[in-house]
């Protein structure tokens, strides 16, 4: 009886990270020991069409490049999880996606990779919560609390732990103070700043302002992926990067540093740029190793995170001050990404932090299984 668990990759996804996605399910497919795990795949579309694929092996994970097209797989009996999957997406195609077992064991998990909008903040999580599947990430208030940069920012500040200064706003809407955004910019926030789309990663949509007159058409770029907009200063340090894993007891990697080749960590400094220099582990003294590693586990926990994430600060230059830029739940998972390096310098490959995600999700699932879903009438 093959005992191995059912690992089912959901990636793609309707944001603008959705290639990155692809490139990290490739990666964590090609790192699955299959010794322990069958992987399936899922791939929704930029258009949010979900596309069953058969289970890849490493050798073949590639075909992961054209994921819309898809390939049926034999047909067997369907699972009811899945039926029921597929009827609350009514629109969604699902072909062959009958073959994923799912037992009276639980023997699955679903690793999400989405990264951005429908899929980082809380919304395939949702679901899957409603479907009652265990699954690897942050849960629902975790992933959206952390997607949204300006909220998770507001919460970070009254927990009292550093962020840059920031405004958000929606373009339009009416909000008290969205015609006085030039001054509020100018007088409390500062030149140069940093214009964002408040909801979506991999510094998509991000323009580095200097003066007022560009301010404008760095909103209309960041408008063009979220209806808010996120308009924080820019800090004068070190980019430090440190990932947290675990549920209770989350625990700290050691920090790294990114050496943008440009002028900020930009989306092709990320993914494209060889100049670009990530340093595993940090140049730092010991003092500041711990008070980054203290500081990502308190922002970790203030979010309300489990499982994983990766925390973004920075250390300011001349003060030495460690301020919280932002956690990323679903961090990327590629072979420059710093969330698996910084784990490997920590004495945990690859293989075995997926391991260890994966055991995290499940742990999850089943202290949740264990609450009371029925009223208790004793006295």
């Amino acid at each position: 009886m093959d005992d191995k668990l059912n690992v089912w990759i959901i990636c793609g996804g309707r944001s603008a990270e959705h290639d990155v996605s692809l490139e990290s399910a490739r990666s964590i497919a090609s790192a699955l020991d299959r010794r322990k795990y069958d992987v399936h795949f899922i791939t929704i579309t930029r258009e949010g069409k979900w596309v069953g694929c058969p289970a890849l092996e490493a050798s073949a994970a590639s075909a992961l490049k054209g994921p819309e097209q898809g390939r049926n797989v034999s047909s067997s009996p369907p699972s009811p999880v899945w039926d029921g999957l597929r009827g609350l997406v009514g629109k969604a195609s699902f072909p062959g996606i009958e073959k994923a077992p799912v037992d009276g064991d639980g023997r699955m998990v679903v690793f999400p990779v989405l990264h951005g909008p429908y899929g980082e903040d809380g919304t395939i999580q949702g679901l899957l919560e409603m479907l009652d599947i265990p699954y690897v990430g942050s849960g629902v208030l975790g992933s959206a609390l952390a997607m949204d940069k300006a909220k998770a920012k507001e919460v970070l500040f009254h927990k009292g732990i550093p962020v840059p200064r920031w405004v958000s706003f929606k373009p339009g809407n009416g909000e008290r103070h969205n015609g006085r955004i030039p001054e509020i910019v100018a007088t409390v926030i500062g030149y140069p700043c940093f214009v964002k789309p408040a909801n979506l990663g991999s510094s998509i949509g991000i323009t580095k302002v200097k003066r007022p007159e560009e301010l404008e058409e760095a909103i209309r770029l960041a408008r063009r992926y979220d209806t808010k907009i996120l308009i924080e200063e820019a800090i004068d340090g070190r980019e430090i990067e440190c990932s947290v894993l675990g549920n209770d007891h989350p625990m700290a990697s050691v920090p790294g540093e990114i050496v943008p080749a440009e002028e900020f960590y930009d989306y092709d400094a990320k993914y494209a740029d060889p100049g670009t220099e990530l340093i595993v582990p940090a140049e730092l003294s010991e003092e500041h190793v711990e008070r980054v590693r203290h500081l990502a586990i308190r922002a970790f926990r203030v979010l309300e995170c489990c499982c994983m994430a990766r925390v973004d600060v920075f250390i300011e230059k001349g003060t030495g001050r460690i301020i919280v830029n932002e956690l990323n739940t679903i961090p990327g998972f590629t072979e420059v990404s710093m969330y698996p390096k910084l784990w490997e310098a920590s004495g945990m490959p690859y293989s075995q932090l997926l391991d260890r995600l994966i055991e995290l999700g499940l742990e999850r699932h089943e202290e949740r299984k264990g609450l009371a879903v029925d009223r208790d009438e004793s006295p």
